[in-house]
């Protein structure tokens, strides 16, 4: 049976039905188009790229990280390549017009996208998520090579090396994420010269009660604790062994209440103290393994939370570093670079990498939910591969009209 030549409608763009997939559900156009419409960056006239286009493209170019920004968007168009215009194939806009198009778009937009809407995702039935009544939550910071232009360089600065300094800038970030899901989120960044410790104090505010944190001994400090635990949410960090801890009452399971103070001064009038929990404890039988290890929380009571449990329950905390390599080896790609030239289009390429990995972590959680099993099981690794595929194939989108075209 003959086909008929499938066409557009007069008057469509090819960029009007962009497939998206799974980031499309992760990030709904409505939202897409109410971020442009707060930061003043929706499109005015038709353009072949217009703004909500390049929102998604922007977080599709972290998914196809060891390709040309223009085959990303060829990409995206793959699942249309059976529609001609009269006999001609569907063009994909050029280079210039990509970057164009970025830069109109800037980075607020993105940002402000990435802050409304990536965050925890865990319910009760997540497996893993929770210890006893808390959704369990680690805190930790890592490093991006960003492109070696002089911009770059300027704004981001770079670290040291053996012979001079590195072959590239570096962005500094920290992030919380879900134990759970792996779901990075309230992620701050700045410069290489910036310390975790002090981005560390711009995402507390993403903390709240009902949510234990864990955090390294290289984050504490009184002012910090003070500030996270005001949050409402409770605490289980490692400190320094040198830390003057008394012991002001001991419990049956090895745990003490203690103090922490701002100063030897308030220490000495025993002013301004916060009471913590304390418990000190090895690792027998682990190879490199430090000879004491401590910790403090904010869960005074042991019988809400035996100090064996706390002990091991500090540990998870590494489950973070399976994030970080999902996102910066399986999802970047290793020794790969973030391809942006300036400071501006860096911070946009940026969050549009955080939001790929929590689209990816999205559709994880839901699959693990349907399965009845720990989304630790699953395989990142794959869910890259398979929305990769299906990408150009789930739906489409319109700029105008419905949000799903069949």
């Amino acid at each position: 049976m003959a086909r008929t030549v499938a066409r557009l409608a007069d008057g469509t763009r090819v960029t009007d039905l962009v497939s998206l997939g799974v980031v499309a559900a992760a990030f709904p156009l409505a939202k897409v188009r109410a971020v442009l419409g707060t930061t003043g960056k929706a499109s005015v006239r038709q353009r072949d790229l217009p703004a909500h286009v390049v929102m998604y493209y922007v977080i599709a170019l972290s998914l196809f990280m060891q390709v040309s920004c223009r085959e990303v968007l060829r990409c995206l168009l793959d699942g249309l390549r059976w529609l001609r215009f009269g006999g001609r194939l569907v063009a994909v806009a050029g280079d210039s017009a990509i970057s164009q198009a970025r830069s109109r778009l800037g980075s607020e937009p993105v940002r402000l996208l990435h802050d409304e809407v990536v965050g925890p995702i865990a319910t009760p039935q997540t497996k893993g998520a929770w210890y006893r009544r808390w959704k369990l939550i680690s805190l930790d910071g890592s490093t991006f090579d960003v492109a070696d232009t002089e911009a770059n360089d300027k704004a981001f600065g770079r670290p040291p090396a053996s012979r001079g300094s590195s072959a590239f800038p570096q962005i500094r970030f920290v992030s919380l994420v879900e134990n759970g899901t792996h779901v990075l989120f309230g992620t701050v960044w700045g410069a290489y010269a910036v310390q975790e410790g002090e981005l560390a104090e711009g995402l507390f505010c993403r903390l709240y009660k009902g949510m234990l944190c864990l955090a390294d001994r290289y984050y504490y400090s009184y002012k910090r604790w003070q500030t996270a635990q005001a949050t409402g949410a409770d605490l289980l960090w490692r400190v320094k062994t040198r830390i003057r801890m008394p012991v002001l009452k001991r419990f049956p399971d090895g745990s003490y209440l203690s103090k922490i103070y701002p100063t030897e001064r308030d220490r000495r009038h025993d002013t301004n103290g916060i009471w913590v929990r304390a418990i000190d404890y090895r690792l027998e039988g682990i190879p490199k393994a430090e000879p004491l290890y401590r910790v403090i929380t904010t869960i005074l009571d042991p019988e809400e939370a035996p100090a064996p449990e706390l002990a091991a329950l500090y540990h998870e905390r590494w489950e973070i570093e399976t994030a970080f390599d999902e996102l910066k080896t399986h999802l970047r790609g290793n020794r790969i670079v973030l391809r942006s030239k300036t400071p501006e289009l860096v911070t946009q390429e940026f969050y549009g990498l955080l939001m790929a990995h929590y689209a990816v972590r999205g559709l994880m959680h839901e699959a693990a939910l349907k399965g009845g099993v720990d989304p630790d099981t699953l395989s990142f690794v794959h869910a890259v591969r398979v929305i990769r595929r299906k990408l150009p194939l789930v739906h489409a989108l319109s700029p105008s009209g419905p949000e799903a075209v069949p």
